[in-house]
């Protein structure tokens, strides 16, 4: 009964996720970055919340029921969202617009990081659905007709250039693994392919950190359902297969990473952690709970992969490798020290940066020291849920990596910091965000105390400090006890 209620559960959310995706195409004009402002907006951000209320019930329902059929559920339920997201192109980011030319360019013989979309040069190889041709409209103007297009003029008073690309005047900011990937993906598809070619390798990916999960679960003799919190999640539905984000590649080989070292096996897990730092950056936060052991095996691996996969375009291309990095540090405000919405609360403005170099300093120190390097998944959990709680990304998928690690820890509290981030996609105003924020600390300070129990919130308190008030506890008892003995008077 459990599992056909599971079932009927999740083919509802796969209904709602797909008409979402249809149904709702915030792209258009709008003055203001709040999809909440813009119209239609409303509706979707209701139904993503009814999603997650269903996503909550799938997982207490498949709690239940047996580990065999618990399993296939899983699987078959991750696959059937990931396949229902894919009902209509990307509804709230562009950036697989910029993978799939990326991976044009290179298809062509030329490196991504040698060119801006903009430039004339490549003008021959622009297809159509990314670069579709300017309207001539009665006024004696011009105009990009369409969703997701931005217009751009080349020259003087001619034809704009239509581009679904954002940031089409500067080079590509990704690093060579993804690189690779958006080549590998467009390789195989004819240039004419729009964003479905990427909504199906999220597909796939999406899969393949669930059939992941599931295994490494059986093997440590944990839940099976708990793969679920990945392969059901309606944020990895909407940023791994419709939004395509490649954050999902750097999840996926983290998480590779973390098992082939938690197993022993410290050259490949390197090797894998490398590849994760070479497609997004973020994933070196993975580092520090892998190096409890050994840990020159993992470094090793990891720089070398890492300085490996960048050849091939430091050989094409030079120091122009760097693309558009350094312009993306300043245009987010992290050069300035004044983007941390959470410790901004506490600090004075200028001061951020340095409270969370330090604080994310003592945290990997921390997790370094006391993780088990056979069980690292709580500390990659807390090193990778207090970055993004510190530094606060204003972009929802930065949680992809969290997520793989709350699966493997059951501790489904941290998903407070996934909603605190989703939820900036809606309402940006630095207030609602900081409540978000703050409201997801407190919840998993205070999970984290229950989970302690009575002994474990104990051990929070120095040793000279639990004497010194155990002392003071036996001399008020003994004030309490008559001269001539309890009992009597």
């Amino acid at each position: 009964m459990r599992t056909a209620l599971t079932v009927l559960v999740l083919v509802v959310m796969a209904a709602l996720t797909g008409w979402s995706v249809v149904a709702f195409d915030l792209f258009g004009a709008a003055d203001d970055e709040a999809f909440f402002r813009r119209e239609g907006a409303a509706p979707l951000f209701w139904i993503v919340v009814v999603l997650w209320v269903l996503f909550g019930a799938a997982v207490l329902l498949v709690r239940k029921v047996r580990r065999e059929d618990a399993t296939v559920v899983v699987v078959a339920g991750s696959l059937i969202l990931a396949l229902a997201a894919m009902a209509g192109p990307p509804n709230t980011s562009t950036d697989s617009a910029r993978y799939a030319w990326d991976g044009i360019v290179q298809v062509h013989g030329t490196s991504p990081y040698l060119h801006t979309p903009a430039d004339p040069d490549l003008r021959d190889i622009r297809p159509a659905w990314l670069y579709p041709a300017p309207v001539f409209l009665d006024d004696g103007t011009w105009s990009c007709e369409g969703r997701r297009l931005l217009g751009l003029y080349e020259n003087g008073g001619g034809p704009p250039m239509c581009t679904a690309l954002n940031r089409p005047q500067v080079p590509t900011i990704y690093p060579p693994a993804a690189e690779m990937f958006f080549a590998g993906v467009r390789a195989v598809v004819p240039d004419d392919v729009g964003y479905i070619a990427f909504q199906v390798a999220g597909v796939l990916i999406q899969t393949a950190v669930t059939l992941l999960l599931v295994r490494a679960l059986r093997r440590r003799g944990k839940p099976i359902w708990w793969a679920a919190l990945w392969g059901w999640c309606p944020l990895v539905a909407s940023e791994v297969v419709t939004n395509s984000h490649v954050d999902a590649l750097g999840a996926l080989l983290a998480l590779a990473a973390t098992i082939l070292v938690a197993g022993g096996r410290r050259w490949r897990g390197g090797i894998a952690l490398g590849a994760a730092i070479a497609t997004k950056l973020i994933p070196v936060i993975a580092a520090p709970a892998l190096l409890r052991r050994q840990p020159w095996k993992v470094i090793v691996a990891a720089v070398v992969t890492f300085a490996l996969l960048y050849v091939p375009y430091v050989i094409t291309t030079g120091i122009a490798v760097l693309g558009y990095l350094p312009g993306y540090l300043q245009e987010e405000g992290y050069e300035s020290g004044g983007t941390f919405p959470l410790v901004e609360l506490l600090v004075p403005d200028g001061f951020g940066l340095p409270v969370v170099a330090l604080l994310l300093a003592v945290t990997a120190g921390l997790v370094w020291w006391r993780t088990d390097p056979a069980d690292p998944w709580r500390g990659q959990l807390v090193m990778i849920g207090v970055t993004l709680l510190a530094v606060s990304p204003r972009y929802s998928w930065y949680a992809l990596l969290l997520i793989p690690f709350i699966a493997m820890t059951g501790r489904g509290e941290w998903f407070a910091v996934v909603g605190a981030l989703a939820l900036r996609l809606f309402a940006p105003d630095l207030w609602a965000w900081q409540i978000a924020l703050v409201t997801a600390l407190v919840v998993v300070v205070v999970a984290s105390l229950v989970r302690l129990g009575p002994d474990g919130r104990r051990r929070l308190v120095p040793a000279p400090v639990r004497r010194r008030l155990g002392g003071r506890g036996r001399d008020r008892e003994r004030e309490r006890v008559p001269a001539d003995g309890p009992g009597v008077g």
